[in-house]
């Protein structure tokens, strides 16, 4: 072997060998992290062909796993994990795929909600557990119905907030929310833009993104009128037509707003963006369980005031939701309280919780 020939192996293989090493160290600093919350640990599980970061809390009892939306991460269920864990619960809550510090996938493909639900029991079968109760807030709760509906025998009982069920729509959510914008401004058809337009205005303010959506649309907010009120989308993109926080509120303090800012700065907006860009792909790939139903015993909350039941009241919920979830047991609205629900209430919100779980 020529000493060029030698080198034109070695060298590729010394810098996978290096970006390899690089890749561990990167791992162990993220594993030994310290968890900003008293109790709460964090591991990496391997879980349908990706790495997940898992947040954890209570080394036995019932299994419950938590599953958060957008823009979040394992953090928004900070309140939850520790009571829930105190009252004697096995609690879980992951970053989702491509949040966080869980591995987020190049493709779009890859977050459609037969990924995302495969992820939530890929990280059951990684803790050796048979079955769990789900959680599930926001886009996470989109991706547990999902979950119980392709996996009926992995759950026991269900736990959703903010996004209700009413089973497989007879059009794609994502035709009508288009047909329906035309050329005004929606937030969900604005992440299906192509060229990663979305992505590229939050990742250059990613304190302004988050300050804005989280307060934009929580209850009782003190914000800053919008710079942009022109509803046309060629008026701009999403953060300024949110208004700025004037004060934060009593359940987000400064350290809770840099943290979850701290998450997206490493992982991007990108993975959690793909979620919306799978609306379309996810109502196709699930005609199959077009006539299936929720069998498992089932709670629904939802801040009163959040904006994506509209008003609805108990009664109007219970209604369109108990056709196809047949055992929902309760939903429960919390006054004065937006769409961040366990973090704007999160004593009303575990109350309900452990009211339910101790009724299973």
């Amino acid at each position: 072997m020529t000493m060029k020939l030698a080198l034109s192996i070695f060298r590729p293989l010394s810098l996978v060998l290096i970006i390899s090493a690089l890749s561990s160290q990167l791992f162990a600093q993220s594993e030994n992290e310290q968890s900003p919350v008293d109790g709460v640990s964090f591991r990496f599980v391997e879980s349908n062909g990706i790495t997940m970061r898992i947040a954890e809390m209570g080394k036995s009892g019932p299994l419950l796993l938590l599953a958060h939306g957008w823009p979040e991460s394992w953090y928004s269920w900070r309140h939850q994990i520790v009571s829930l864990a105190n009252a004697g619960y096995r609690v879980v809550a992951p970053d989702m795929r491509g949040f966080g510090e869980s591995e987020a996938p190049p493709n779009v493909d890859d977050y459609d909600v037969m990924h995302t639900s495969a992820d939530l029991v890929g990280i059951l079968d990684a803790l050796g557990e048979e079955t769990a109760v789900l959680v599930g807030h926001d886009w996470g709760a989109i991706v547990a119905w999902q979950t119980v509906l392709l996996n009926p025998t992995r759950f026991t009982a269900l736990i959703n907030m903010s996004v209700p069920y009413r089973g497989r729509p007879a059009q794609s959510a994502m035709e009508r929310m288009t047909q329906s914008a035309g050329d005004n401004f929606h937030y969900i058809v604005y992440h299906n833009e192509p060229g990663g337009v979305a992505e590229a205005e939050y990742d250059a303010n990613p304190r302004g993104l988050i300050s804005h959506v989280y307060l934009g649309i929580a209850a009782n907010s003190e914000t800053l009128p919008p710079k942009v009120t022109d509803p046309l989308r060629s008026a701009g993109g999403w953060i300024d037509r949110l208004g700025a926080p004037i004060r934060l509120p009593d359940w987000l303090t400064e350290n809770d707003l840099n943290y979850i800012v701290s998450q997206f700065e490493k992982a991007g907006f990108r993975g959690g963006v793909n979620y919306y860009r799978n609306f379309h792909r996810n109502w196709v790939i699930t005609e199959h369980l077009a006539d299936e139903k929720i069998s498992i015993p089932t709670l629904f909350i939802a801040g009163e005031e959040d904006f994506v039941i509209g008003g609805s009241t108990k009664e109007q919920l219970t209604a369109s939701m108990s056709g196809v979830v047949e055992d929902l047991r309760d939903v429960v609205l919390i006054p004065d309280t937006g769409h961040w629900v366990q973090q704007e209430a999160p004593g009303e919100t575990t109350a309900a919780m452990l009211k339910f779980l101790n009724g299973l």
